[in-house]
């Protein structure tokens, strides 16, 4: 009897040993790739607000990305009661900052974009009172709004520097590679290569610029009502899982506490981005 009761106070102390060193070896992993991903997050980060010509601390970013983890996971367990759908929450959220600094980039270029044309036009014409082409930029700085006049300040100070114009062109299309960026370079340097009129290279730039820009808009206002219909479909589906979670709570439970209620969600999640996607594909006409 006793020798029995020993075999098991062994074995009790085998599994504690075994679940410790598990326990240990987690943790181990587990802050190893939370330093990981500390340091991409803070080095990918500064990276891009200097883009944006912020100067703020990557860390700070860092603890703010963890709060806002760790709370949509929270709230999402709260709501739903299922430690399964917290967890993917979490990890979801994690790629909110790059899909944030998606759409502020896209968002920046199009104002770039958008400013273009009357930047060059004020190019042009300082250029034909007689002032150089440095002097016609600094007062451009002066009077434009970001972001063109960031983009343009930095091509001054590189000059100031020893760089030379057709490197801080190409410098430019770097930071902002668009078409339209991308055709005002290479229409600069090809006049300044061939020296052919800058001024009127700029003009005729700054014209068919502008024309894009009006054919873009009236493309996107009349592909609006296929955008809009993407998003319904995304999220109409959702809304009605609420109201139904809220009308009808035992039957929507079988869908939130079971395996076969989980695949129907995946296979619901599957469609909706399905739908989502080829909406989208059918409403971007490129110009």
């Amino acid at each position: 009897m006793s020798r029995s009761l020993d075999i098991r106070l062994a074995a009790l102390l085998a599994i504690a040993l075994a679940a410790t060193l598990l326990a240990w070896f987690l943790m181990q992993a587990g802050s190893g790739a939370m330093a990981r991903y500390r340091a991409s997050f803070t080095e990918r980060t500064r990276f891009q607000a200097q883009e944006f010509f912020l100067f703020v601390d990557p860390k700070q970013l860092f603890m703010l990305n963890l709060a806002v983890m760790m709370l949509g996971s929270a709230l999402a367990w709260i709501f739903t009661g299922n430690l399964l759908i917290a967890i993917p929450v979490f990890f979801a959220l994690a790629m909110l900052p790059r899909l944030v600094y998606a759409a502020l980039r896209r968002r920046r270029m199009q104002r770039f974009e958008q400013q273009l044309p009357d930047a060059l036009m004020m190019l042009s014409g300082g250029l034909r009172a007689g002032v150089g082409l440095n002097a016609a930029m600094q007062q451009l700085v002066a009077e434009a709004h970001a972001p063109l006049a960031q983009e343009f300040t930095l091509m001054l100070r590189e000059q100031r520097l020893g760089v030379t114009l057709e490197q801080s062109l190409n410098n430019l299309a770097r930071r902002v590679p668009t078409q339209t960026t991308v055709l005002v370079v290479s229409a600069m340097r090809i006049a300044s290569e061939t020296g052919g009129g800058l001024a009127e290279t700029l003009e005729r730039t700054a014209h068919t610029i502008r024309s894009r820009l009006q054919m873009e808009g009236k493309i996107g206002a009349l592909t609006a009502q296929g955008k809009l219909q993407a998003w319904v479909v995304s999220l109409l589906p959702l809304l009605l899982m609420l109201i139904l979670n809220h009308m009808e709570p035992e039957a929507m439970s079988y869908l939130w506490h079971t395996r076969l209620g989980w695949a129907t969600l995946a296979g619901i999640a599957l469609l909706e981005s399905l739908g989502v996607y080829v909406i989208r594909r059918i409403v971007a006409i490129d110009v």
